[in-house]
């Protein structure tokens, strides 16, 4: 068997057929034969299939077919179910080994990197990232590796496999290069203004800061606002610049509900805002309940509307109001849920003893109770409530340890707003039900 494996690049290809390099590239372009996969940096890789495709080619030019007709041949036996290299041997007994040398793509850079910071090796991962941005496209190595990586080591926290020190000093090494990134990027070439940053709460600002590095790499004057960022503070940059478009970016369910504030308060200065980040990926039609242009689940999305955006061909989303019910819901969660978690802890008091973990929990359930809420849906807090699941589970915690929590914040509810806390009673049933 002939292996498929992409393996040889174009002058082991060019080697061991004779053909000229501009026949060859012809040959890919008007007939798809070979058709070469490529590495991350855009070069061919062939296989052994692939030769030895070139080489029966050959073999029928030279019995009087033009290469139309060749490949003709070709296709009429493949589309019948015939392999023309059937039973065909390697006609080379020995061809060079690896195109790509270890740990030069883009993934292979990744695991290195990795490993260097949950070592805390910082020159080691520098000279990695070093090594990505002298191979590789700025844009490339920034969504394959600091990317990736970065959520690769959200992930392993998730899991309780990386420690908070781990994610803050990989974030740290990340920001720093970022950072770098856009004091070195090229001078604007467009008069349009985006103003990107974080709204009130929200910590996290890798992704706000990796789309502004990169609308400024397509020639935009961007102003970076950052993380936590007040709406009389956004209110302020805005009078301050000919701003043309603000973007805004979430990732919790709790700063998703900070979003939607500082849009509603913004749209009184009618300047088009759009928005997006994880939190808009992970909970789908999220997006609909906040007024403005959405961004898109990825950066590459997010560059194109931004385009489009500027353009004006497109139009805003504008959300429908939030049912009556879940509005009175949360009022009245807001003005007793200090009696609420109160009535909790104490009927709690085993469970919480010398826990720092449940504090957190209860803390993180509430804050993400009145951001569902705002949003019109509880159900938004089902995927975010893992996280406390996981905390619980670190700690040792049993499944029915859970479902009591659960049981018990319900009927703190009930005891606190009776009668309005309906669609919080009625998630938290459903979640102790599936938790026990």
């Amino acid at each position: 068997m002939l292996s498929t494996t992409p393996t040889y690049n174009i002058k082991v290809v060019l080697k061991e057929t004779n053909l000229p390099a501009d026949t060859l590239r012809a040959w890919e372009r008007r007939y798809g034969l070979p058709a070469p996969q490529r590495t991350e940096g855009g070069h061919r890789l062939y296989s052994q299939y692939d030769i030895e495709t070139i080489k029966w080619l050959i073999a029928r030019m030279e019995e009087g077919l033009s290469i139309s007709s060749a490949v003709e041949l070709w296709n009429e036996r493949m589309n019948a179910g015939l392999d023309p290299l059937a039973g065909s041997m390697p006609t080379t007994q020995t061809l060079p080994a690896i195109y790509v040398p270890t740990g030069t793509t883009l993934d292979s850079i990744r695991v290195h990197w990795l490993e260097a910071v949950l070592s805390f090796k910082e020159t080691e991962s520098e000279q990695a990232l070093n090594k990505a941005f002298t191979m590789f496209p700025v844009e490339s190595v920034c969504m394959e590796v600091l990317q990736k990586g970065l959520a690769e080591i959200g992930r392993l926290w998730y899991e309780n496999k990386a420690s908070v020190q781990q994610e803050h000093f990989a974030s740290g090494l990340v920001m720093r290069r970022l950072d770098s990134l856009m004091s070195a990027a090229p001078v604007p070439t467009s008069k349009q203004t985006v103003m990107v940053g974080c709204p009130a709460g929200e910590e996290h600002t890798f992704a706000a800061l990796l789309l502004a590095l990169l609308l400024r790499r397509h020639g935009l004057n961007v102003v970076y606002l950052g993380a936590n960022v007040p709406v009389d503070q956004f209110e302020g940059a805005i009078k301050s610049t000919d701003t043309n478009l603000v973007i805004l970016v979430a990732q919790s369910l709790i700063t998703a509900a900070s979003l939607q504030t500082t849009v509603a308060a913004l749209s009184e200065m009618n300047i088009p805002i759009a928005f997006g980040g994880r939190i808009f990926n992970t909970q789908p039609g999220l997006e609909n309940h906040v007024a403005g242009y959405y961004l898109g689940d990825t950066v590459q999305d997010a560059l194109k509307q931004t385009e489009i955006i500027l353009k004006k061909k497109t139009k805003p989303n504008i959300p429908g109001p939030v049912s009556q019910k879940y509005q009175n819901t949360l009022r009245g969660f807001i003005a007793n849920r200090t009696h609420i978690e109160s009535t909790l802890k104490e009927s709690l008091s085993t469970l919480i003893a010398n826990s720092a973990g449940v504090h957190t929990g209860i803390q993180f359930l509430g804050d993400n109770i009145s951001a569902a809420l705002q949003l019109g849906d509880m159900e938004y807090v089902t995927q975010e409530m893992e996280w406390v699941k996981v905390l619980m589970q670190s700690q040792k915690r049993s499944p029915q340890e859970m479902a009591t929590f659960l049981q018990s914040y319900s009927s703190a509810v009930d005891k606190h707003i009776n009668g309005t806390g309906a669609p919080i009673k009625a998630w938290l049933k459903t979640q102790a039900y599936s938790a026990s």
